[in-house]
């Protein structure tokens, strides 16, 4: 076994503070990696805080992974040393399973996260705040050349959180695309879309970030807070994609969509979603959720964004303000992503 030096949650009602824990030796499939960067996602708080109720203790938070491979298992072959690479939101699924599908394998049984879950034999997974990971090969991604290694590491949760509704529900020319929620996730969404050839609109309670909203690749920028938004905009859009967790009227939103539109949920709300039959029958009209996506779509959405140049707008930090940086993530205080300096560890 090997020390690992990290951050860890020790308790829900604690800050996280420095943490020493052991990462295993290699396998033959192993690759091991030295990481570099590691963004904050708002489920990493979540969890922490254990405000999912699924928490284990101590826990390393941390899912989007920036590294290099510092060591490979006899049995590797797709990676070498020195090679630049990420880890997201899982790094195991079940390869037996009868329902196996490596293109949805994040809806199937056997998933593995990253952090606050366990292995096989039982041993806890810790992830990214940390100053090394140990991961099987068919888990780990790799990042292109040319895009700024410290701004990828968003795109291993929020790039791919974004990308796969985006190509599932077939953004592109002549489809409108709207983003509900102008944060760490959907300015991802408004970069992405933008790139496929969609004519995306912002929808956001304000038109405070309008001109980073534009910057960014919209075409179009709307204050929710203005009962005349529902009224311009009513049966506009082919897909709407939800990125925020906070109560809002679904009806109202779904008055937006086309005939055959659908609105995605990406955020969660902690409570249940009221939704009319009559906001959805007269229009063929659905709602959909999405979460993350398969490693081969991951990346896929890498090698997208390398082809275009986009990744996440970031303010990278110290590993010692990981919990001020949790509290300005719950105020919205950040554009768009934290992302922890390792080297600062």
């Amino acid at each position: 076994m090997a020390m690992a030096r990290g951050y860890a949650a020790t308790d829900a009602s604690k800050p996280l503070e420095p943490f020493t824990f052991e990462r295993r030796e290699p396998r033959e499939d192993d690759v091991v990696i030295s990481i570099k960067y590691s963004g904050i996602c708002h489920s990493d708080i979540h969890q922490a805080r254990n405000e999912w109720g699924n928490s284990t203790f101590p826990m390393v938070p941390g899912h989007e992974i920036a590294g290099i491979v510092t060591a490979v298992g006899s049995g590797v072959s797709k990676f070498k040393v020195g090679d630049r690479v990420g880890v997201g939101c899982f790094v195991d699924s079940c390869v037996g399973c009868a329902s196996r599908d490596i293109d949805l394998e994040q809806y199937q049984p056997g998933l593995v996260g990253t952090y606050n879950s366990f292995e096989a034999d039982g041993t806890p997974t810790q992830g990214g705040y940390s100053d090394h990971i140990v991961v099987k090969e068919g888990y780990v991604l790799s990042i292109p050349e040319n895009l700024p290694f410290e701004a990828t590491a968003p795109l291993l949760c929020a790039g791919i959180t974004l990308y796969s509704p985006l190509r599932n529900w077939g953004a592109g020319p002549g489809k409108k695309v709207a983003i509900l929620g102008m944060g760490g996730l959907g300015h991802m969404g408004v970069k992405l879309a933008h790139a496929m050839g969609a004519d995306v609109t912002v929808l956001s309670q304000s038109l405070s970030k309008k001109e980073d909203g534009l910057k960014l690749g919209a075409d179009h920028y709307y204050a929710t807070a203005d009962a005349e938004t529902f009224k311009a905009l009513a049966g506009t859009f082919d897909l709407i994609l939800c990125t925020v967790s906070a109560e809002i009227d679904w009806n109202a939103y779904l008055g937006l969509l086309k005939v055959d539109g659908t609105l995605v949920l990406l955020g969660i709300p902690e409570n249940p979603v009221p939704v009319h039959a009559f906001s959805l029958v007269p229009g063929r009209k659905s709602i959909a959720g999405s979460m993350i996506g398969s490693i081969k779509e991951t990346q896929d959405m890498l090698d997208f964004c390398g082809e275009h140049n986009i990744v996440s707008e970031i303010e990278l930090i110290r590993m010692d303000q990981v919990n001020e940086a949790y509290e300005r993530v719950i105020k919205s205080d950040v554009r768009y992503r934290f992302v922890i300096d390792m080297a600062t560890l």
